[in-house]
């Protein structure tokens, strides 16, 4: 082998190195590298889901589970989802995406004919991403009102799911009485603005796991949170309206 080509081999061989290192930083996800309690949420974007794989295979101690949305829309999925998830080994929780220029009393009931109190180890949680083009100080009257109707059929307060930038703009200062689970996709963790304490982080929208085709997104509890907060009280349902 003369010198340029020895050259030209080992600059190769060092870029392939390279690249391989660089893809097995990129497969390694943040629950390898800590030791915090870590979950996922899930809907029927992520198609057919493998629930033996997840349960035996990975660190993933939750799942929240699209049940509604609006007044009439259902995730098709949720009932085989919310059943494999059980057992299988996961805590499972049921959420509704929020849609505030919607009757409230008819969102209420959309999300009770899914999220039926026997079937969940989590309390509720309402994803609230839109203000749907109303004032700021409308949308959050509309959405405190489906708030204490949620907490009222359950008798417990729902978790909020929101983003950072949202909450900055429409709801500071406006969810006190809740936990909240915050989406902030970048490397460092969430600060709100009024530095209120957070309780959940869903950090990647782009995250892998076996069992999963594709992305999904991917959370874990912050600082000294824990699963125990959630825990869904099926001792304070009195309320036998729950039907599918």
């Amino acid at each position: 082998m003369n010198l340029n080509v020895k050259h030209i081999y080992i600059f190769l061989v060092f870029i392939f190195s390279v690249f391989s290192m660089h893809s097995a930083a990129q497969n390694v996800e943040c629950e390898d590298t800590c030791r915090h309690i870590h979950g996922i949420d899930i809907s029927h974007y992520q198609g057919d889901i493998f629930w033996e794989t997840i349960g035996e295979n990975s660190n993933m101690a939750y799942v929240y589970i699209k049940a509604s949305e609006g007044g009439d829309r259902k995730d098709h999925r949720f009932e085989e989802n919310i059943r494999m998830a059980r057992r299988h080994g996961l805590k499972v929780g049921s959420y509704h995406f929020y849609r505030c220029k919607t009757p409230q009393e008819v969102q209420l009931r959309n999300f009770m004919e899914q999220c039926l109190p026997d079937e969940q180890d989590l309390v509720p949680m309402i994803d609230v991403e839109t203000t749907s083009g109303l004032p700021t100080q409308q949308f959050c009257d509309s959405l405190l009102k489906f708030l204490e109707l949620v907490e009222e059929a359950y008798n417990q307060r729902p978790l909020i799911y929101t983003g950072t930038n949202f909450y900055n703009k429409h709801l500071l200062g406006k969810l006190d009485r809740y936990l909240i689970m915050i989406a902030q996709y970048t490397s460092q963790e969430p600060v709100l603005a009024d530095e209120r304490d957070i309780t959940m982080w869903q950090y990647t929208g782009k995250g892998h796991i076996n069992g999963i085709n594709g992305y999904v997104d991917k959370s874990r509890f912050m600082g000294h949170h824990s699963l125990r907060e959630l825990r869904f009280r099926h001792r304070r349902i009195k309320n036998s309206t729950f039907v599918r």
